[in-house]
């Protein structure tokens, strides 16, 4: 039995060592523009900092702590002049399974996720969001074209992410605690709008000061969009380089 508990925690040992010396770092799609930490997602005046461009990046600590960021465009093929655009942000633990799959297993309470249709509505709507993720397996390796270090996730269903490159070691993340404690971790919206300015910004409106009672049904609107002209040039870009990769 003790020889036996001995192996057990020899293999744990090995599993978080390859980890530590593959995965440490942020890592982001090929623009860069999309990247975890505070240029993304400010957690003290609950806000997305909207990105030049559509992207997503992962960071990952030695400890056992992820963060990512995600800014889509979704086309729509009735109308491919309005996309839909989506921020999303969560961050929590992880750890490595010993068929090298990871779980991702993100703080309930601190996910936040945009959802802009600027085509249909002049509304956006903001809410948390808790979503468990498992990676099939991953790979970190040089790519042979930019000779930079490139890190393949791969989903549960073995679907591959856009490939990401290493952006920042030690990673570029938020506080690895609970950012925003509640009692509840029950979705919830905001009245948001968008700043003027250069600076793009979506600022916390007050909601009523009865919006917790249970018996209050009520459509929460929003009054800003994400900027639609970011979101048509980054799904053109997206189809062309679609139809690139495809042909080859």
């Amino acid at each position: 039995m003790k020889i036996k508990r001995v192996v057990i925690t020899i293999g744990f040992s090995i599993s978080v060592t390859a980890i530590q010396s593959e995965l440490v770092g942020t890592w982001a799609s090929k623009s860069a523009a999309t990247l975890t930490g505070a240029s993304f997602y400010n957690p003290v005046e609950d806000i997305f900092m909207e990105p030049t461009h559509t992207g997503i990046s992962y960071s990952f600590t030695a400890d056992g702590f992820f963060e990512e960021a995600y800014y889509r465009a979704i086309s729509n093929p009735t109308k491919p002049s309005c996309p839909k655009a989506i921020l999303q942000f969560q961050h929590g633990t992880y750890s490595e399974n010993p068929d090298g799959s990871l779980v991702l297993t993100p703080f309930s309470v601190d996910g936040r996720k945009l959802v802009s249709d600027p085509c249909s509505s002049n509304h956006a709507v903001y809410t948390r969001y808790n979503q468990t993720e498992i990676m099939k397996k991953y790979e970190v390796h040089i790519d042979p074209y930019t000779k930079m270090t490139r890190l393949d996730l791969y989903q549960f269903d073995g679907t591959k992410l856009a490939p990401m490159y290493l952006a920042y070691n030690p990673p570029q993340m938020l506080p690895t605690v609970t950012l925003n404690p509640t009692t509840v971790s029950t979705s919830t919206a905001k009245n948001f709008k968008r700043m003027s300015g250069s600076e793009k910004k979506w600022m916390d409106i007050d909601l009523p000061l009865n919006k917790n009672a249970q018996h209050v049904k009520r459509q929460v609107s929003f009054v800003s969009f994400i900027n639609p002209d970011i979101v048509w040039w980054s799904g053109i870009t997206m189809m062309i380089l679609g139809g690139a990769i495809f042909s080859l």
